[in-house]
């Protein structure tokens, strides 16, 4: 992972900031996240969080799960990033390999939170699979860019301390 400086932060923040205008559609009652896939200064797709075709009569954001699944099987909720990369693969499926993948998640408010390690498996494998050469989180230290197959393997590494 390299944090990004100079003209390249700026750039990152601009994609950052657009994510963060995807998020705040997201339909989960949860969390609202969302991801912009960037190719040659251009936004080639977009996703947020939120149920299949959108159907908020779906939402189970809130419901306690108790069919023995893991948490991350029992959510209801299609992530920002699978969107992202649907949306590319379906509008803009020739620019998806190497391009970058932002990704931010909004408060209540709105107002962009920073992110923690990578962590999740379904995304970076999704991510790494479509061709998408880097993942970017925006850090309490900065925006972080990471090498796909990084991201993938420190994903797989994370344990969440209680």
């Amino acid at each position: 992972m390299k944090l990004l400086q100079g003209v390249y932060a700026a750039d990152a923040i601009r994609w950052m900031n657009a994510a963060a205008d995807t998020a705040r559609k997201a339909k989960c009652l949860r969390a609202k996240c969302g991801s912009v896939i960037v190719k040659d200064g251009e936004v080639i797709g977009t996703g947020y969080n939120a149920p299949p075709l959108d159907a908020e009569c779906n939402r189970m954001c809130n419901a306690t799960h108790t069919n023995g699944k893991p948490k991350y099987d029992a959510t209801c909720c299609m992530h920002a990033e699978w969107r992202a990369i649907l949306d590319t693969l379906k509008h803009n499926p020739e620019k998806i390999y190497g391009s970058a993948l932002y990704f931010v998640r909004v408060d209540n408010t709105g107002a962009v939170s920073r992110s923690g390690k990578p962590y999740c498996t379904v995304c970076s494998r999704l991510a790494l699979d479509a061709g998408i050469a880097t993942f970017a989180l925006w850090h309490e230290e900065g925006i972080g860019e990471y090498p796909t197959v990084e991201y993938n393997t420190l994903s797989y590494e994370y344990r969440h301390v209680a």
